[in-house]
């Protein structure tokens, strides 16, 4: 069975998440930071423990980080493989690819655009795709996966 099968035609590379999601992803940061400062006008937060304390920090820290990593991560899906960047660069290359098929939510998909899973020997990585190519060229990499899958039976 040849692994490395696959190639796409052309270089395809974009942003991970939608605009729309982007939207959303914003709308839910600043509502979360309007509650954390409602909440801090509330209670004496100084006059708790060290531990709250960090606590607090670091959850805001966090969602400072992710909402960054949000509006920039992109994706690339070339000869070599699918690469997307986050907070840890996710990189699955041809030869490694055992699987790959297009998962979406249900009933949510104008939220939550459908994703690519890729299994390489023992593990699953999640890609997403946040434009009209990107997900195109996800759609032609689970058909030649399952399409290989078919052949192979």
């Amino acid at each position: 069975m040849e692994l490395n099968f696959y190639k796409p035609a052309k270089t395809v590379s974009g942003p991970a998440y939608s605009r729309w999601f982007k939207l959303m992803a914003t709308i839910f940061s600043v509502a979360l930071v309007v509650y954390a400062i409602d909440i801090a006008r509330r209670f004496p937060l100084l006059e708790y423990g060290f531990s709250v304390k960090a606590l607090l920090f670091f959850a805001a820290l966090m969602l400072a980080i992710s909402y960054y990593w949000f509006l920039r991560s992109t994706i690339t899906i070339d000869e070599k493989g699918i690469t997307q960047t986050w907070m840890y660069n996710r990189h699955v290359e041809w030869r490694d690819v055992r699987s790959a098929k297009m998962i979406g939510v249900p009933y949510a998909g104008w939220l939550f655009p459908p994703r690519l899973v890729v299994r390489t020997g023992n593990s699953f990585t999640t890609f997403n795709g946040g434009t009209q190519d990107i997900l195109i060229e996800f759609a032609h990499i689970s058909l030649a996966f399952q399409m290989q899958k078919m052949a192979g039976k």
